[in-house]
């Protein structure tokens, strides 16, 4: 079965626009399952074909730390019909991610989204037009004000793109709401802040999320509040939004990771 694995998941174009500049889509692997089902044992919850455990590709049990999320993932798996697409298993995905590459080492993935608050896309704002002014402030400004009455983490908003320094104090504040613990959940809940952050460009936004402040809706459209502004005069690009399609089902992801871990 590791054959089958590696051949599903690793070195896959999963991003349809990258199969398109391939030339071909990925070779998919026929299904070999009846059915996928979610267990229960020591190391957690573990998800079942016709049975038996399924393993990441670095030969870890793919195991959730909560009944829901384990069961959500055997939902993918049963999604599938002649074929396993992992194009349309955001959530197996990330699983796999998080087990393999993320619980290892949380370190240097918390460092990743620390670094995302010295220059948060939120900080940045247009000082004109008016519209893209008043879109930034709807959007934007709850995630700044939760930050600040909740974590106490006061930052400083600039006008246009040149570097301002953040506070000491109110990036610590911040960090400090960063899972850190070495027990599952935590690995589980950092694994999707990170990928929350990195298809937002701001880790404040994927602190909001985590804690229930804004939900998925929410969080994706503050983080496209320029792009669709410029859409707005300049029309549709449909390729940036066919790739935005494709991030929203990675955003929808780690976002049900978190709500089923809060």
């Amino acid at each position: 079965m590791r054959d089958i694995f590696e051949d599903i998941f690793i070195n896959q174009p999963l991003d349809p626009t990258e199969s398109a500049r391939g030339s071909m889509r990925p070779k998919l692997r026929a299904r070999f399952y009846k059915e996928a089902t979610a267990g229960a044992d020591a190391a957690g919850h573990p998800v079942l074909l016709d049975g038996k455990p399924v393993r990441t590709p670095a030969r870890r049990p793919l195991a959730a730390p909560a009944p829901g999320l384990a069961e959500a993932i055997a939902g993918e798996w049963n999604a599938q019909a002649d074929r396993i697409d992992p194009a349309v298993m955001p959530l197996t995905r990330l699983s796999n991610s998080i087990i393999d590459g993320v619980a290892p080492m949380p370190g240097p993935v918390a460092a990743e989204i620390e670094q995302f608050l010295g220059t948060d896309l939120l900080f940045y704002r247009a000082s004109t037009p008016a519209g893209l002014v008043a879109l930034q402030q709807r959007h934007w400004d709850p995630a700044i004000e939760w930050a600040r009455d909740t974590l106490g983490a006061r930052f400083v908003l600039v006008e246009g793109i040149l570097h301002a320094q953040q506070p000491e104090a109110a990036i610590a504040a911040a960090v400090a709401a960063i899972p850190k613990g070495e027990d599952l959940r935590s690995g589980w809940r950092l694994g999707a802040m990170s990928v929350v952050t990195t298809l937002t460009g701001s880790a404040l936004l994927a602190l909001a999320l985590a804690a229930g402040r804004l939900d998925t809706k929410q969080v994706w459209a503050a983080a496209h509040v320029d792009e669709d502004w410029q859409m707005e005069f300049w029309g549709r690009d449909d390729l940036a939004l066919q790739r935005r399609t494709y991030r929203f089902a990675e955003m929808q992801a780690a976002a049900l990771v978190l709500s089923l871990l809060r």
